[in-house]
C-alpha cells in the first residue's frame, strides 16, 4: 500500500528492521509572515540502526520539494528516491546517518505546520499538529508510534517571536532580523507527539513544585499562551490553577514524577480538535478562551480537557501504544481520567460524572450502533483507519468500560496497576496484553473473560426491567432483561424511586448486582412495594442503554423533572433520548418532556444537551407534517423559559441561545432584532458579541439580515471568531445563490482554511432549508472519490460528513446512498465507512419518523 496511507504491515516490517537513535530537526520559518511564501526550509538528521545490513526501507515525507538526501555520506538523487510521500533508502548499514533537506508547506488545514494571520493586528502565528501521522509534513521521519527516539529541535524565526517545543530551549541566538532557538533533546517519544509553536504569543507564567518520596524536589515551569489579541480575555489564572491541581492529583495517584521537564499550554487558532497531548507543549483550541459570557458547563469542559491531556503525559506519552490498534490504551484512559480527576483533584467542578453520563456516553451510544462499529481494541489496518477511530468508542465507551473495571478490580488495585505499568514500560510501547498482565497481577483477577466481553466485541446492550406484583402491590419478581448481539456481564445498581411527602421522586431502595445472560433476577427486590420508578444502571456503573417498564416510563412522562438526584435525572434524560433515536418513543413526546421539564433542570450542562437534542428531534425524527408545529413549540418554550430564568444566570444565557436557534416566527424574529438593536431588553441578559452573532445567524437563516448589516457586524468584530461567524451567516441565508456560493467555496477551491470550511458547511446545511439543498444530493455522490483523493483527510472528512444530504430524509436519498455504496465497492474503506455511517443516520431518522406518525 504505497503512498500516504502507511499500512500496519509496512509499519511492523519497518519496526522489525530499524531502531532509531535520534533526530535533529532544523526549521527556518522566517518566511512565515509573508503570505506569498508557501514553504519553509526543513533539515533533518536521523541516526538509526538496521538489524539487516544491506536491506532497504523508506522514510516518510510529504513536501513540495526535496533539495537533498544524503545517506551515510552518499548523495541520493531526490528525483529518483522521492515520490512525493516517501524517500527510498537502500543498502543500509548497521549504523546509519540520514540527512534530508526539504521545502515543506505551511498548512491551512490544521495538519502539519499551520499558519494563521490574525485579522486584528496582522500578526502571524504557527503551531504544529500531527496525530496520527502528519509530522512528515514538517520533517522527514519514520512515521509510526513504535519507532520512538529523542528529538532535538532548532527553529529560526522572526526576532520578535516566542518559540516553544517539547523541551526547554538551551540557547537563543540573534541572526539579523531573526533569532535561532536551540532546544534540549527530548526523552524518547513518538514522532506524532513532537511539537513546535511559534509566533508573537502572549505568555503567562507560573511554577509547580513538589517534594518527591526520595527527598528531592520536582520543579516544573508552567506557561499558558494565546494570541496577543486574545490576551484581554485570557483567564490564565484559572487555567494554571486547574493545571496545578491536576499535577498534584496525578503525582499522588501515579507515583511517577512528571517526565517531560516543563509544561507549556498553548491555545492556538483554527485548531481541528479539542487539544493534543504533545509532551511539554500541549496545544488547545483557542475557543477555550471565552470572549463572551459562557455557562459553567464550558468552564467544566475546559478543565476536563486540561486534565485529559495531562493524563496523557503518562498514558500515551511516557508509555505509547505500539500501533493504532491499541489507541484506546491512551484515549480511553485519558477520557476516564479527565472526568475522574475533576473530582479527585478537588477542582471546583463537581458535576463531571453527570456530564459524562448524559453527554459523553451519548457520543459512544451513537457510534456503537453504526454498522461500522468496532471493538474498543480495534483492527486498524492503516493510517486512514486510525484517523477515523478517534471516535466515541475509543474515547467514551472505552472510558465507560474503564470506570466499570475500577469497580470490578478495586480502586487501589487499578491505580497500583497503573503505577507498575509506568515503571515497567516507561519510554516504550505496549499492547493490550501488557496492561492486562499488570492489572491481573495487582488485582489477583483473571481478566481474560472481561477483556473478551468488553474490549474485543462491539455493540451496546439494552437493559430492561421486568416487574411483576401481587394484589397488594408488592414485587413478586424483578428481573433485568439484557438485549444485544453479545450478552456481557454488567455490574449495575437498580434504583427504586417513589415520591416523598413534597412530591419529589427520591430513591427509596437500591440493589447492586451482577447482570449476566439474557435474564437476571433481582432477588433482593422480592416483597418490596412496587416503586413508581425502577431505574436500571443507577449511578451509571456500566455501559448500556436503559429501558423502562410501562409504569416507570409513565412516571417519567409525568414527573421526570421531579427526580431529586442530579445523576438519576441525567440518566433518565439520556434514556428517553435513546428511546427517541431508536424509534421507540415518538419525537413529539420527547419534545413534550423537554418543554415540560427542562425549565426545572438545575444542571446547566444537561440543560444545554436537552436543547440540542430537542432541536435534533424536530429536525430529524419528527413526522415532517408536524415539524413546523414542533419548531413553533420549541420557540415558544424558549421564550417562556428565557423570561422566567434568573436574570444574569447561566440558565438565562442558555435559553437565550436556544431562542436564537429556534426563532422562526415574526414575533420571535422581531424580538431577536430588538435585542440586537437595543430596543428590546430581557432583564439581566447581556447581549455580548458571541450572543450577537447567534442572533444574527437566526436573522440570516430567516432571510431577515442584509449583507450590509452582516458586513457592519463584521466591521465591529473583525476577529478570527467574527470572520467564522460572518461566513456562516452568509451561507445560512435562504437563497439558492447563498447555497451555491457556500458549496463552491468549499468544493471548487482548496484555498479556504479549515475553520472557514467548517463555517461554510454549517451555514449551508441548516434544518429549515431542505428545499434549497436538495439539488446538491446528486452532485455530492458524484464528487466523493475526487474529494477523498485530492484533499487532506481532515478536510475530506468534513466535506463527506458535512455535505451528506442528511436532511433529505426520504426513500430516494436512502436509495441514492445505497446505489453509491453498491457501485463503489473499491472506494477507500475509510470513505465507505463515513458514507455508511451517514446512511445509518438517515435510515434511523426514517424509522423514528415512522414512530412519530403512529
Amino acid at each position: 500500500m504505497p503512498g500516504k496511507n502507511l499500512s500496519r504491515e509496512e509499519a511492523r516490517q519497518r519496526a522489525g528492521l530499524l531502531d532509531v537513535d535520534s533526530y535533529r530537526v532544523h526549521l527556518d520559518v522566517t518566511s512565515a509572515p509573508d503570505p506569498a511564501a508557501a514553504t519553509f526550509a526543513s533539515t533533518t538528521t536521523v541516526r538509526f540502526r538496521c538489524s539487516q545490513p544491506g536491506a532497504a526501507t523508506f522514510v516518510d515525507l510529504l513536501a513540495p520539494a526535496v533539495r537533498s538526501v544524503r545517506l551515510n555520506g552518499r548523495e541520493l538523487d531526490p528525483a529518483e528516491v522521492f515520490d512525493g510521500t516517501r524517500i527510498a533508502l537502500d543498502s543500509l548499514a548497521a549504523e546509519n546517518v540520514l540527512e534530508v533537506a526539504a521545502d515543506c508547506a505551511y498548512s491551512r488545514t490544521g495538519e502539519g505546520l499551520h499558519r494563521f494571520t490574525d485579522p486584528v493586528d496582522g500578526e502571524t502565528y504557527l503551531y504544529t499538529h500531527y496525530e496520527p501521522a502528519d509530522a512528515r509534513r514538517v520533517f522527514a521521519d519514520f512515521e509510526q508510534p513504535d519507532l520512538k527516539a529523542p528529538f532535538t529541535f532548532a527553529v529560526t524565526a522572526p526576532a520578535a517571536w516566542d518559540v516553544r517545543s517539547n523541551a526547554v530551549h538551551e540557547s537563543v541566538t540573534a541572526e539579523g532580523d531573526a533569532r535561532s532557538w536551540e532546544f534540549a533533546p527530548t526523552r524518547s517519544i513518538s514522532t506524532y507527539l513532537t511539537a513546535v509553536v511559534a509566533g508573537p504569543y502572549h505568555v503567562e507564567r507560573d511554577h509547580y513544585s513538589r517534594e518527591l518520596p526520595d527527598g528531592s524536589t520536582l520543579e516544573i515551569p508552567l506557561t499558558a499562551l494565546c494570541r496577543r489579541s486574545l490576551a484581554p480575555y485570557f483567564d490564565a489564572d484559572e487555567i494554571l490553577t486547574v493545571t496545578k491541581q491536576g499535577l498534584d492529583f496525578f503525582h499522588e495517584e501515579f507515583d511517577y514524577p512528571y517526565p517531560f521537564g516543563k509544561y507549556d499550554q498553548a491555545f492556538v487558532p483554527e485548531y481541528n480538535i479539542g487539544a493534543m497531548e504533545n509532551p511539554g507543549c500541549v496545544t488547545f483550541r483557542e475557543e477555550f478562551i471565552f470572549r463572551s459570557k459562557v455557562t459553567e458547563a464550558a468552564y467544566e469542559g475546559r478543565a476536563n480537557v486540561i486534565l485529559h491531556e495531562m493524563a496523557h503525559m503518562w498514558f500515551g506519552d511516557l508509555v505509547t501504544m505500539r500501533w493504532w490498534d491499541d489507541l484506546w490504551l491512551k484515549e480511553s484512559f485519558a477520557d476516564f481520567m479527565g472526568t475522574y480527576a475533576l473530582l479527585g483533584a478537588d477542582t471546583r467542578y463537581r458535576s463531571g460524572w453527570i456530564t459524562f453520563a448524559n453527554q459523553r456516553k451519548a457520543w459512544a451510544y451513537r457510534q456503537d450502533q453504526f454498522p461500522t462499529t468496532h471493538p474498543i481494541t480495534a483492527d486498524i489496518r492503516d493510517l486512514e483507519d486510525a484517523k477515523l477511530n478517534f471516535d466515541g468508542i475509543t474515547y467514551a465507551k472505552g472510558a465507560s468500560v474503564l470506570k466499570q473495571l475500577v469497580a470490578y478490580v478495586g480502586r487501589e488495585a487499578f491505580f497500583e496497576g497503573a503505577r507498575q505499568y509506568f515503571k515497567q514500560y516507561a519510554y516504550g510501547n505496549t499492547v493490550l496484553a501488557d496492561l492486562l498482565g499488570v492489572l491481573e497481577r495487582t488485582s489477583g483477577r483473571d481478566l481474560t473473560a472481561w477483556a473478551g466481553a468488553w474490549l474485543r466485541t462491539a455493540g451496546v446492550n439494552a437493559l430492561t426491567p421486568q416487574v411483576t406484583v401481587d394484589a397488594e402491590g408488592r414485587i413478586t419478581e424483578l428481573a433485568v432483561l439484557q438485549d444485544g448481539d453479545v450478552l456481557r456481564p454488567h455490574r449495575v445498581a437498580v434504583g427504586l424511586y417513589d415520591r416523598d411527602a413534597d412530591g419529589a421522586l427520591v430513591r427509596t431502595g437500591r440493589v447492586e448486582l451482577d447482570v449476566t445472560g439474557a435474564r437476571t433476577v433481582v432477588a433482593e427486590a422480592a416483597g418490596l412495594p412496587r416503586p413508581a420508578l425502577v431505574l436500571l444502571n443507577d449511578e451509571d456503573l456500566t455501559y448500556c442503554k436503559i429501558r423502562f417498564d410501562a409504569e416507570s416510563l409513565e412516571t417519567l412522562r409525568t414527573g421526570l423533572g421531579e427526580l431529586s438526584d442530579d445523576l438519576a435525572r441525567a440518566l433518565s434524560w439520556s434514556a428517553v433520548w435513546n428511546l427517541t433515536r431508536d424509534g421507540l418513543m415518538p419525537a413529539r413526546d420527547y419534545v413534550a418532556l423537554v418543554l415540560r421539564f427542562a425549565g426545572q433542570e438545575s444542571n446547566i450542562g444537561v440543560l444545554q444537551s436537552l436543547h440540542r437534542q430537542a432541536k435534533g428531534a424536530v429536525a430529524l425524527y419528527a413526522d415532517p407534517a408536524w415539524r413546523a408545529e414542533g419548531d413553533r413549540l420549541l420557540a415558544e418554550g424558549a421564550l417562556r423559559e428565557l423570561r422566567a430564568a434568573e436574570p444574569g444566570g447561566d440558565h438565562q444565557l442558555a435559553w437565550a441561545r436556544f431562542l436564537a436557534q429556534s426563532s422562526n416566527t415574526t414575533e420571535h424574529l422581531r424580538l431577536v432584532r430588538g435585542l440586537l438593536a437595543g430596543t428590546a431588553r430581557i432583564d439581566g441578559l447581556d447581549v455580548d458579541q458571541e450572543l450577537r452573532w447567534s442572533l444574527w445567524l437566526a436573522l440570516s437563516a430567516a432571510g431577515d439580515a442584509t449583507g450590509q448589516e452582516l458586513a457592519g457586524e463584521l466591521a465591529a468584530d473583525n476577529t478570527a471568531s467574527g470572520r467564522r461567524q460572518y461566513t456562516q451567516c452568509l451561507a445560512a441565508r435562504p437563497t439558492a445563490e447563498a447555497k451555491a456560493a457556500a458549496w463552491s467555496a468549499v468544493i471548487d477551491s482548496d484555498e479556504l482554511p479549515n475553520a472557514l470550511v467548517e463555517a461554510q458547511i454549517a451555514g449551508f446545511a441548516l434544518a429549515g432549508q431542505r428545499e434549497l439543498t436538495a439539488p446538491y444530493t446528486e452532485r455530492y455522490f458524484a464528487l466523493l472519490e475526487r474529494v477523498w483523493a485530492e484533499r487532506t483527510i481532515e478536510i475530506a472528512m468534513r466535506i463527506v460528513g458535512g455535505f451528506f444530504p442528511r436532511l433529505q430524509i426520504d426513500a430516494p436519498t436512502l436509495a441514492a446512498t445505497d446505489a453509491w455504496l453498491t457501485g463503489h465497492p473499491q472506494a477507500a474503506p475509510a470513505l465507505r465507512r463515513l458514507v455508511l455511517e451517514c446512511r445509518d443516520d438517515l435510515a434511523r431518522a426514517l424509522r423514528a419518523q415512522a414512530c412519530d406518525r403512529l
